[in-house]
């Protein structure tokens, strides 16, 4: 059991003493890059979508 609690107050000295987190302007900068590459993301995996979609029902409605 003391390796366990060993762990954890290991864990709490580097997450609260040696770790560096960002500064909230940088966090917020990341966070809207993210989203807005996920927006891209999702809008070219729809375009693609759609055109996959209709090209096919074109080619089955051909026959």
């Amino acid at each position: 059991m003391s390796k366990v609690q060993e762990f954890f107050k290991n864990s709490y000295e580097e997450v609260t003493k040696e770790v560096t987190w960002p500064q909230w302007g940088e966090l917020q900068g990341s966070a809207s890059l993210v989203l807005i590459a996920s927006i891209i993301f999702a809008l070219v995996v729809g375009a693609i979508d759609f055109v996959i979609d209709n090209g096919l029902r074109l080619l089955y409605q051909s026959f």
